[in-house]
């Protein structure tokens, strides 16, 4: 299970942190290249990144919740009925809800939806981290040095998940521009 654990943590740190970034990518290579590239199925590969990352995440959660030793590590009635309940249920069904309807062929093929259901799904992770910079920003015990120091340590992590995205996006269009390209010889 600890494996598994691990597994999901990688996948989630490189790839589904990016996906904002990869979907932002394509729309611009959309925008400035028409139909010269195939976003369209890059699109669908995107899509089906965060189908399946889903229904593993909540499998391995529903799993875990049910063998495990430590239910405080999946304290899921404290959380779903205690004074926060309606941004536990929010986030909840944003991370489980939200992307199944990515099965809907129509809703699938918008990028300003794909690019939502991205964003609802890590909506938690990105309110976590929020609140932790804006803390670091308001203690009083830090010298003006230190903040500076972590102002460029965040602007770093954003630009690297950016960055990531980027080489990403540029190369599942690479491998379906190659595909192309073998199809087009074939025919010949």
């Amino acid at each position: 299970m600890e494996l598994y654990k691990r597994l999901i943590e990688i996948v989630d740190a490189n790839v589904i942190n990016c996906l904002i970034p990869m979907i932002l990518t394509l729309l611009f290579i959309k925008l400035i290249f028409k139909q010269r590239f195939e976003v369209k199925r890059t699109l669908n590969v995107i899509r089906w990144i965060i189908i399946i990352y889903t229904v593993i995440t909540w499998t391995f959660y529903l799993i875990g919740m049910a063998t495990t030793n430590n239910p405080e590590e999946y304290a899921f009635i404290n959380r779903a009925t205690g004074p926060y309940a309606w941004a536990y249920w929010l986030m909840f069904l944003s991370a489980l809800i939200l992307p199944l309807t990515l099965l809907v062929q129509k809703l699938a093929s918008k990028f300003w939806y794909v690019l939502l259901v991205a964003f609802a799904m890590k909506s938690g992770m990105y309110f976590e981290r929020f609140v932790i910079i804006t803390t670091t920003f308001h203690s009083n015990y830090m010298p003006e040095d230190q903040n500076n120091q972590i102002i460029k340590v965040i602007a770093s992590s954003i630009g690297i998940i950016f960055l990531q995205g980027i080489i990403m996006t540029i190369l599942i269009l690479g491998v379906f521009e190659i595909l192309k390209w073998n199809s087009e010889l074939t025919d010949v």
